[in-house]
């Protein structure tokens, strides 16, 4: 195993909140965990599958070089420093005071969408929701098995980062895939007027990257999992589905069927 491990583990870990919570959701020992990062330690084959099912990444890939690492999973998102001169920074400003507070939301869902790449099919996603700093930030993880010329099962993986905001009666969620850099997308979620999140319905507008990369909307359902999960479990479900695919209820196979476009945000429950 390479040097780089322990430096990319140490990265990987920077987008939880603590050691302790990536510990305690792997169920490894912390002191153990703590030989990892130090590189002390190497883990069993068998921990090492589980730490890389649960960052959402290939073993191999835990022992790339820490620039190759950190631009395959991405650095952490941290809230840009809102500096005199930066148009960007400027330009948002109003939003974050207007926005209003995205804290029920916050947790894990799976996003059910049809995919733009594979018509016909359904794409499971895996969507994280948390606070920072005041304002409320998202990570989205996709994963898609497609036969090609040269690889049977080659596999295709995405990772958007982006961020939330509430304005009046909509969620509205902005994000770029943090891997190829070649993709924004924008989804518009209606909130839950209930007293317990289960699911949510909207629009997802971004691109199919297929080669034409044509301009692509979708209906989306967003599935309440909790504020905290098992990763492992929850990534091995993220892929493609055919529809009639039994994992697939018909609740959320109607969500994404029904009526006509301009009507599909208010099916709601």
């Amino acid at each position: 195993m390479s040097d780089h491990f322990a430096t990319n583990l140490k990265l990987a870990c920077s987008h939880y909140r603590s050691i302790s919570e990536v510990c305690r959701q792997l169920s490894i020992n912390r002191a153990q965990f703590n030989k990892y990062l130090s590189g002390q330690s190497r883990p069993t084959p068998f921990n090492l599958k589980r730490i890389g099912d649960f960052f959402g990444v290939e073993d191999y890939e835990l022992n790339l070089p820490a620039e190759q690492f950190e631009r395959l999973i991405g650095a952490r998102i941290s809230t840009v420093a809102e500096q005199p001169g930066d148009p960007i920074s400027e330009l948002f400003r109003p939003l974050h005071e207007h926005a209003g507070n995205l804290s029920r939301y916050c947790g894990y869902y799976f996003e059910y969408s049809n995919c733009m790449s594979v018509p016909g099919t359904i794409l499971v996603s895996l969507v994280h929701l948390w606070e920072e700093q005041g304002r409320f930030l998202f990570e989205r993880q996709e994963r898609q098995e497609r036969s090609s010329a040269t690889d049977q099962h080659a596999e295709v993986r995405c990772r958007y980062l982006g961020a939330a905001f509430q304005l009046q009666d909509r969620v509205f969620l902005i994000d770029y895939e943090s891997l190829t850099f070649n993709e924004m997308s924008q989804t518009i979620l209606i909130p839950s007027f209930k007293s317990r999140i289960t699911r949510l319905n909207g629009l997802k507008s971004g691109v199919s990257s297929g080669d034409r990369r044509n301009p692509a909307c979708t209906r989306v359902v967003w599935e309440y999992l909790g504020e905290e999960i098992n990763r492992i479990n929850a990534y091995r479900q993220v892929k493609l589905y055919r529809p009639d695919d039994p994992r697939i209820d018909d609740d959320v196979r109607e969500r994404l069927s029904v009526g006509p476009l301009r009507n599909s945000l208010f099916e709601i429950e």
